[in-house]
């Protein structure tokens, strides 16, 4: 579509960056309480961004409740726009609309948009075929696996092998430390015999990827079998031989994302003689159901992120076979089910031993005990995995397609009752989900079209980097801070405000430096180095640039609200500068909060004449909800504000922590 010209640069870049500055303070006032501050900034930069949509502020401001359907609604992406919007925006610019108030629908947007405009062709996965990946490789060419996370090909490969009647003649070895030689010697053995050998794991044996190199390298087609085959597994990696990779047949196959897709994977490599063997079918049905399950919903909790596991783990296929060849012995050896030996079997070894985390230890136990019990086996009535009711074990499926059946009237978008989390859940994972596609769409968009206004990319980079060193603040007079707050044994927070004195002054340093080499080079006086270019490239794409970030404050935000925070961090920091010590510390506004609660101990801890190892940190929520209504700091301990909470909030009547209110993240 960009080299028909039918994707504006104005557009685009507003799609995949957002508003690169701050136009809520100059523009006019947010105009209904639903609204928060970024989502009008967005709508702001979008008139700012795209002429076509001027005046779109004035609009929400008259009908506030016309756009509020949109706001409130499951699927704002298939909505129309209250006219003349409807009619007078393209389908690139309604999408542009949705990323301002409703950027978790953005990624089903982008489907339709697509579908649309390119085919319906462009947004269905192709089917995994191993067989026409082989038909397209040689005794030369490598078949390489590029492995993602939850991902185990071996026993497509196997199963391949197999069916080619290769099964006798093939090897595997998993690489790492020592077992390098051992791979080479199998490929000198297999080339001359005609065999199959799998390397898996070549990302873990990083040292040994030069001798896989030149191992393929020295390979000879008049020396080689024509039946040999090398297949390799490998994560992303650096290390591996761009060589090899360029000559080899290059495969992917995700793991289903979704709770019915990763269902019906499970079923689909399944068939009715699967509980020919055991003793009590309908239990071993039902309980199969119920691991299956569990597997699809473990799987697919990783896309909540931390909400979902602290830590994503990269649960296979092999977990859940492990699982349910152990259920069949025990079933069958045992008059009674042990329960409580499946559920320590599959909680703490099969799947738990990948977990690392002591609370995924405790919640994966949790999870497990609802979809491996007796009352899934013994209920009278239909056993339910939910609430709704929507998620149960099928009493009348007998055979695999009957379970099959029953998991294709499932939702194609699972509600996150599935899961057990609160329905906000679904609405931070999209807004990730899109934030990450926008994120690689903008990596691999080209940074040589202009915008609107005939400006080009290199004007639109000064520009904004002249922006950003007006805003940026100076640096603060250290010598002026050492004689006011001295190094003090009774006052350690002194010590603390120096170290955030200095952590800021290198940060704004190294900012106002860049900036002005950035812009020199810019205008042809200095040679552009690889990390300036590297530096234009990202405040073009409105992200904060590496040499920036790696001596920033920790942060998540694009550029341009990363700028503002730090003029309220060095502002608060100038306050206290010039005040004394504050009445309530602004916690997220600390470079480095560890240094300040070890000072709030230390304080302690001399005041009383305590051990600081024994000290604790008890907490107390005041019933103000603004730092400037502290009227005066506290004896010991400090009041500290700008905490957040995620997946829950704070009841200020029952003063105890709630389940989030509707679309509050």
């Amino acid at each position: 579509m960009q080299g028909e010209n039918r994707v504006p640069p104005n557009e685009l870049r507003f799609l995949l960056t957002g508003p690169t500055e701050d136009l809520v303070e100059s523009g006019p006032p947010i105009p209904a309480d639903w609204i928060s501050k970024p989502t009008w900034n967005e709508v702001l930069g979008l008139e700012a961004h795209v002429p076509e949509c001027a005046g779109l502020a004035a609009s929400i401001t008259e009908k506030p409740d016309e756009f509020r359907v949109i706001y409130d609604t499951t699927d704002a992406h298939s909505l129309e726009l209250p006219e003349p919007w409807e009619s007078l925006l393209s389908p690139l610019q309604k999408l542009c609309f949705l990323r301002t108030l409703r950027l978790d629908e953005v990624i089903p947007g982008v489907v339709s948009f697509v579908a649309k405009e390119l085919g319906q062709r462009f947004v269905e996965p192709p089917t995994f075929d191993i067989a026409k990946s082989f038909a397209d490789s040689t005794n030369m060419n490598p078949l390489i696996f590029i492995l993602s996370s939850g991902s185990d090909p071996t026993s497509d490969v196997l199963a391949f092998a197999e069916s080619m009647n290769m099964s006798k003649k093939m090897e595997a070895i998993s690489l790492g430390q020592g077992q390098g030689p051992k791979a080479a010697k199998m490929i000198h053995h297999a080339s001359g015999s005609g065999s199959w050998i799998l390397l898996q794991n070549c990302h873990l044996a990083a040292s040994w990827m030069s001798t896989l190199e030149r191992i393929c390298e020295q390979m000879a087609p008049d020396t080689t079998d024509s039946n040999y085959r090398l297949w390799l597994t490998s994560m992303p990696s650096k290390a591996f031989p761009v060589m090899v990779l360029q000559s080899g047949v290059k495969m992917t196959n995700e793991p289903p994302k979704g709770l019915r897709a990763n269902l019906l994977r499970s079923y689909a490599q399944m068939n009715d003689n699967i509980w020919v063997d055991s003793a009590k079918p309908e239990v071993f049905r039902k309980l199969l159901f119920g691991f299956c399950f569990f597997h699809a919903v473990v799987q697919d909790r990783r896309k909540f992120g931390p909400i979902g596991w602290n830590i994503p783990y990269g649960f296979t296929n092999e977990d859940l076979a492990v699982c349910r060849r152990q259920l069949m012995v025990f079933i069958n050896q045992y008059d009674e089910v042990p329960y409580k030996v499946l559920n320590y079997l599959g909680a703490q070894i099969n799947y738990g031993g990948r977990v690392t985390d002591d609370k995924d230890k405790r919640l994966i136990n949790c999870i497990l005990t609802t979809y491996c019990c007796e009352s899934l086996v013994t209920s009278c009535s239909q056993y339910t995995f939910s609430d709704s009711g929507v998620y149960y074990c099928p009493e009348e499926a007998v055979f695999v397609d009957d379970f099959i059946k029953y998991i294709l009237t499932l939702p194609l978008n699972p509600a996150p009752e599935a899961f057990g989390m609160h329905e906000n859940c679904n609405i931070t994972c999209a807004q990730a989900e899109a934030e990450n596609l926008l994120a690689g769409m903008l990596e691999m968009a080209p940074s040589g079209a202009g915008e609107g206004g005939g400006k080009t990319v290199e004007e639109m980079i000064d520009e904004t980097a002249a922006q950003i060193q007006e805003k940026t603040p100076a640096v603060i007079d250290f010598d002026l801070v050492d004689e006011r707050y001295p190094t003090k044994y009774e006052e350690s927070l002194n010590t603390v405000l120096k170290q955030e004195v200095l952590r800021y002054n290198r940060l704004i340093d190294i900012m106002v430096s860049g900036l002005k080499e950035l812009r020199k080079a810019l205008k042809g006086l200095v040679a552009m180095s690889a990390e300036l270019e590297t530096a234009s490239h990202q405040l073009f794409a409105n992200t904060v640039p590496d040499m920036w970030a790696e001596l920033g404050f920790l942060s998540m935000k694009p550029l341009s609200s990363w700028i503002n925070d730090l003029v309220d961090r060095i502002a608060f920091l100038s306050q206290w500068i010039e005040h004394g010590t504050p009445k309530a510390f602004w916690m997220s506004g600390l470079f480095f909060p560890q240094a300040f609660l070890t000072g709030c101990l230390q304080n302690y801890a001399r005041k009383f004449t305590l051990e600081i190892d024994r000290l604790q940190f008890g907490f107390m929520c005041l019933d103000i909800s603004k730092p400037e209504q502290v009227s005066e700091a506290p004896g010991h301990g400090a009041y500290v504000y700008g905490l957040f909470l995620e997946g829950c909030r704070w009841d200020p009547q029952a003063r105890l922590l709630s389940e989030s209110l509707p679309k509050e993240l």
